[in-house]
């Protein structure tokens, strides 16, 4: 190889490692770079992580301050409560749950003062037997180990029961233990030495109360029967004495004798039954009895004195109620002889209502009484005393008012003894109500028969002078679901009948048109719907010639098994005279007066209650009141006709379930014409003139059941 080559050849390698080395150094260059980078991150990472340690070692010095801060604070709330407890005079004690102490205040401790051994970590059992070997406690007959078996077993019961023991010095302690969740116990020690000895005074007390009022009640028995012998001669000889021949004068003295005998007796018989009360010897004798009729018999009896004040005594009793209950009859009239008879004798005008009510339930019947008077009430401040023996509102004022002030006294220890309960509300000068609440067991269950209504009867108008009558005889009805209308008079009463109507129950006695001459007065009009009387003197309204225009005559009170015969015989749908039934209502629209009297005329000698209208638009608007049984449509009439007015009826009947039957009454005889009124909605069809045959066949044959029937022997249109 020649020199040049060589040169060549080495010069070339050169080069070759130049390039290498070069490439070695930007790669060295580049490794140097990325090392860098590293570094430089591990470098903020290291920083990072020492800042965070540092922050945790911050954290951790605050977290240690605060719970040092919390120590202290818990420290010091422990030496303030445990200072708190140890300050208290009751007894209190820390166990845990196996039973050994934990702590005890100074008033725990002091019951086993000078004994060391009682101290914290001491057993429940070993603090008993130390009890019971030292004689700390005052066991009485009973053996310590029975003693402390029994405290053993109450203390680890889940929930142990108060118990009071009696220490050595007469002291009582009672213990009140509290297990916690977790099995530890809290006990308390209370000291109730005084509270037992005020207690074992009361009871002293109240013995030797009881020993005096037995011997009072048995002091006033043997009084009261002792003075009951010479009285009931007194009385007796008084009677005899006024049937014997004797002038004004020596008349008046028997009477006085004999009333004023009598008052004396009432009061005996107070006193009597008041010390057997006391002295526990009055029994109660349970019997079926009718409560009912008990209520109306003493109302009876009362109202001739009622009558003489002018005082209105009402009776409203529930009408779904039962009559008969089983309890004691005698002592239940007793309690409303009291009450009833208190309210007449403080009532100088205005009204008495009894009221009875009740809640029925299983087997029994919460029996409510309530007796309300408009008379001089009671001074709130003298409510509360008024059932108390020897008890009167005002000693002065009521001086006129004899009794023996044990009648309320009384009540209230009969309803007591049959687990009831008696009360009264009262303003003074505005009237009491006293009432009283037992549950008695019903003798007897009402019947759907026994309370059902006529179909058909819907609405009662109610006719009294009286407001306090008149509401509560349209209670009454409301409460049967009938519709009730009310009138303070007669004249009153004939101007609303024009309205829908099917029975009239009116007063008897009232000024300027009586109950009587009310009825006569709608039958001179037409009006046939059935009229009951209500009357204070039956007798009298039987005998009074308008009696032949009213269905029935019935006794005021109302009561029910009265009321409930008319309806009986209302819903057989009995005539005038042989029973009470709701009148077939007939409605004639026509616009012509003198086809109106005609018509009139011609169903005068039927029973049912007419009503007119004088055009198309009247009658739509009284057949919505009126419930008519059958209709007579005219069809040429002002303002809406015949045709019109049935398709507006028919269109108030869809989906009522109801249809009345209308005939058409009309001049035109045309063919064709029948066709086109009825399509209208009219069920038949008569021409003019109309005969009175043709109307009383149709009237019979759309009577419906249960409504008296329009005529006798008359053959309904075919």
């Amino acid at each position: 190889m020649s020199l040049a080559n060589k040169l060549a050849e080495e010069r070339r390698a050169r080069l070759a490692a130049e390039r290498l080395l070069e490439q070695k150094q930007a790669e060295l260059h580049a490794a140097n770079r990325k090392l860098g980078r590293h570094a430089l991150a591990l470098t903020e990472e290291i920083f990072e992580t020492r800042a965070e340690v540092q922050t945790v070692r911050d954290e951790n010095a605050r977290v240690k301050s605060d719970l040092s801060a919390a120590n202290q604070k818990i420290q010091i709330a422990e030496r303030r409560l445990w200072h708190s407890i140890q300050t208290i005079q009751d007894g209190f004690a820390f166990f845990d749950v196996d039973g050994r102490m934990i702590a005890a205040n100074k008033a725990w401790l002091s019951v086993f003062e000078g004994l060391e051994e009682v101290q914290p970590g001491i057993a429940y059992v070993e603090i008993l037997q130390i009890a019971t070997e030292e004689g700390i406690v005052d066991i009485g007959d009973r053996r310590p180990v029975e003693w402390r078996e029994a405290m053993l077993d109450r203390w680890q019961s889940p929930d142990p029961e108060p118990v009071v023991i009696r220490l050595w010095n007469g002291e009582s302690i009672k213990l009140i233990d509290q297990r916690g969740h977790g099995g530890d116990v809290v006990s308390l020690a209370l000291n109730i030495t005084e509270t037992v000895r005020y207690e074992e005074q009361l009871k002293a007390a109240q013995r030797a109360a009881e020993a005096a009022s037995k011997a009072k009640s048995s002091f006033l028995a043997n009084m009261s029967h002792e003075i009951r012998t010479p009285m009931n001669g007194i009385v007796g000889m008084s009677e005899l004495l006024i049937d014997t021949a004797l002038n004004d004068e020596q008349r008046l003295f028997a009477d006085t004798i004999k009333s004023s005998g009598e008052a004396l007796l009432v009061i005996i018989n107070d006193v009597l039954d008041y010390s057997k009360i006391e002295a526990g010897k009055l029994d109660l004798h349970e019997e079926p009895f009718d409560l009912e009729r008990c209520i109306y018999e003493l109302v009876t009896l009362m109202q001739v004195n009622c009558r003489d004040k002018g005082v209105e005594l009402l009776v409203e009793y529930d009408m779904f109620l039962p009559g008969r209950f089983v309890g004691d009859p005698g002592r239940i009239r007793q309690v409303l002889t009291n009450l009833i008879g208190n309210a007449v004798k403080f009532t100088e005008a205005g009204y008495v209502i009894v009221r009875a009510t009740g809640v029925q339930g299983a087997g029994v019947t919460e029996l409510h009484v309530s007796i309300e008077d408009t008379g001089i009430g009671i001074p709130e401040d003298k409510a509360k005393h008024i059932f108390g023996e020897f008890n009167q509102v005002d000693e002065a004022r009521n001086r006129k008012f004899e009794g023996s002030g044990l009648g309320l006294a009384i009540s209230k220890q009969l309803i007591g003894m049959m687990g009831g309960r008696i009360w009264v509300e009262s303003e003074e000068g505005a009237g009491s109500t006293f009432g009283f609440s037992v549950s008695l067991p019903a003798a007897e269950t009402l019947e759907a028969d026994d309370v059902r209504l006529p179909d058909g009867l819907r609405t009662v108008l109610v006719v009294d002078p009286q407001g306090v009558r008149r509401a509560v005889l349209s209670r009454q009805m409301a409460s049967l679901g009938l519709s009730v209308v009310s009138a303070a008079s007669g004249a009153e009463a004939l101007a609303l009948l024009p309205r829908a109507v099917d029975l009239v129950m009116t007063a008897h006695t009232m000024p300027e048109m009586d109950g009587l001459e009310l009825a006569e007065t709608m039958r001179a009009t037409g009006m046939r719907l059935p009229v009951l009387v209500m009357s204070a003197d039956p007798a009298v309204a039987e005998q009074d010639p308008g009696r032949r225009h009213v269905q029935g005559v019935l006794p005021t009170p109302l009561r029910r098994s009265d009321f409930f015969a008319a309806m009986r015989g209302f819903a057989a749908g009995l005539r005038p005279g042989g029973g009470v039934g709701r009148a077939m209502r007939v409605l004639a629209a026509e616009d012509n007066k003198t086809n109106r009297l005609v018509f009139s005329k011609m169903v005068a000698a039927l029973d049912i209650d007419l009503r007119f209208a004088e055009n198309g638009a009247e009658a739509v608007a009284i057949f919505r009141n009126f419930a008519p049984d059958l209709m007579f449509m005219d069809i040429s009439m002002p303002e809406m006709d015949g045709k019109a007015a049935t398709r507006c009826i028919r269109e108030a009947e869809a989906g009522t379930g109801r249809r009345v039957p209308i005939v058409a009454m009309t001049a035109h005889a045309m063919g064709g014409d029948e066709a086109e009124i009825l399509a209208a909605g009219l069920d038949r069809y008569l021409t003019k003139p109309l005969s009175k045959d043709a109307i009383s066949k149709e009237i019979v044959a759309a009577c419906p059941a249960g409504v008296r029937p329009p005529a006798a022997g008359v053959q309904a249109a075919s």
